[in-house]
């Protein structure tokens, strides 16, 4: 008898745990600055359901990007690490290895279901980089970061097997982001009825290029925005990006479209009445670009900031953050805690009495989003980005140092320096002012990263000089 209720007490008690421990969901958007929303500043584009998210939970305004493109920003934000320690760096076929420990893995180890949709970008079929082989139970998306780029693909990866969509290409019959969202809303729904708490990191590619989006989206914005021609891609639709009549118009409604589905999510949770023990957290990739016919000037994509994606300066790299989760965290409340991508894994460990990995360089914004505890600070946050000639990048405090050129220049390439503080579109370079921050920040950057192998400062491309 004692047996019977020593197991029935640690029954209950595992059940209560697990009850205890809240439901995540994180949503990332793909190539959109945090001027893209209303909540931060856009006038054109509508993003009403994000802009309730911001009123009904807290909003983060030093919040950054693991990197200005898209692959290595999920790696720092699945591996907890910033570029120079993660293991993926820049846009290519690397991928996460086994002994790489994702923030799905941490969250496995605390007993929660894990699901990710949409764009993975961190290893190609048969490799040890994939989802399911890296924490996550469900998987239903792209494993390629370049077949994201369309938006009505032949085939969809569901876990480890293709899911295939023959006339889609010719015919357009399924729009991949809905089926995203359509993904997601079941896997939450399915796990709202089991006693494990989930994490959900559904990575939509919306409002990623191409410029692509049913026409109910695009409608709304045909009277209202007065374009200035028409995208158009000689190669289209075989190579390259696809050519669109109306680009801003487009542009717009796939930006509302995705804004739409954040909402469907958030009263998905409502209705199961799972709220309040369900964090949503929200954020994108990197700035905005240019490319495919996107345009930024037009939308004010980085709003006041310089540099869009592919820059280390603001505008590339400071993203949006919004969390809800009723009862636990402040209705509209604000927060100027500097903070980013990497840190996830560290907030979510706290968050669920985890540890994180070891490697991990980040510290749990927790305490900003509850409004209590103390808040510990990064001493810096560092960048490197190989990509245009090498770029690093520190923030300490309020200062802000920039290196172009790193490839040519080497490590001792002059820093450029800026005061967030009194200039956060860093618009003048203090560095003839202040020269004695060259050696801080270079000592800064030769202490944060490790060696790769694949990523280095080495020159790239190119043509080859004769002899």
């Amino acid at each position: 008898m004692k047996q019977f209720l020593a197991l029935v007490f640690l029954t209950a008690s595992l059940a209560a745990s697990a009850a205890e421990k809240p439901n995540i969901i994180y949503i990332l958007a793909d190539d959109l600055g945090i001027n893209d929303f209303g909540c931060y500043g856009q006038k054109i584009m509508k993003t009403p359901r994000i802009d309730q998210m911001a009123k009904e939970g807290i909003q983060f305004f030093n919040h950054y990007s693991g990197s200005t493109v898209c692959a290595p920003t999920r790696s720092c934000l699945m591996t907890g690490q910033h570029t120079g320690r993660t293991r993926i760096r820049g846009n290519s076929k690397a991928h996460l290895k086994p002994e790489d420990v994702t923030v799905a893995e941490v969250l496995k180890k605390a007993g929660y279901a894990t699901g990710c949709v949409g764009k993975w970008g961190l290893g190609e079929a048969g490799s040890p980089g994939i989802p399911n082989k890296q924490g996550f139970d469900f998987f239903f998306g792209y494993l390629n970061q370049s077949r994201a780029h369309r938006f009505y693909p032949d085939y969809i990866w569901r876990n480890e097997k293709k899911e295939y969509y023959p006339n889609n290409p010719t015919k357009r019959e399924t729009y991949i982001h809905d089926s995203f969202t359509r993904e997601g809303l079941n896997w939450i729904e399915k796990q709202s009825k089991t006693d494990e708490p989930f994490f959900l990191y559904m990575a939509y590619t919306l409002s990623h290029v191409d410029l692509d989006v049913p026409d109910d989206s695009m409608e709304p914005y045909l009277k209202t925005i007065k374009e200035k021609g028409p995208y158009k891609n000689p190669n289209s639709p075989q190579k390259g990006y696809r050519s669109h009549p109306t680009p801003r118009a487009c542009f717009a409604g796939m930006t509302s479209r995705l804004d739409r589905d954040v909402g469907k999510i958030l009263d998905l949770v409502d209705k199961l009445g799972i709220s309040k023990n369900t964090i949503i957290m929200f954020s994108s990739d990197n700035g905005p670009t240019p490319a495919g016919g996107a345009d930024p000037d037009f939308f004010d994509g980085n709003g006041i900031y310089k540099g869009i994606k592919r820059d280390l300066y603001e505008g590339g790299i400071r993203v949006p953050l919004i969390a809800r989760w009723p009862g636990k965290i402040k209705a509209a409340s604000r927060s100027n805690h500097i903070s980013a991508h990497w840190d996830l894994m560290a907030t979510v460990s706290d968050l669920t009495d985890t540890s994180p990995a070891d490697d991990h360089t980040g510290i749990s914004f927790l305490p900003s989003l509850l409004g209590n505890g103390e808040q510990k600070s990064h001493d810096h946050l560092y960048w490197e980005f190989y990509e245009r000639g090498g770029k690093q990048a520190i923030r300490k405090g309020d200062i802000k140092a920039v290196r172009l050129d790193r490839i040519k220049l080497g490590a001792k390439g002059p820093w450029e320096i800026y005061d967030l503080s009194s200039d956060p579109g860093e618009k003048t370079n203090l560095a003839s002012k202040r020269p004695e921050l060259q050696a801080t920040f270079n000592k800064l950057a030769n202490e944060a990263a490790t060696e790769s192998a694949l990523f280095n400062w080495k020159p790239r491309g190119g043509k080859k000089k004769k002899k």
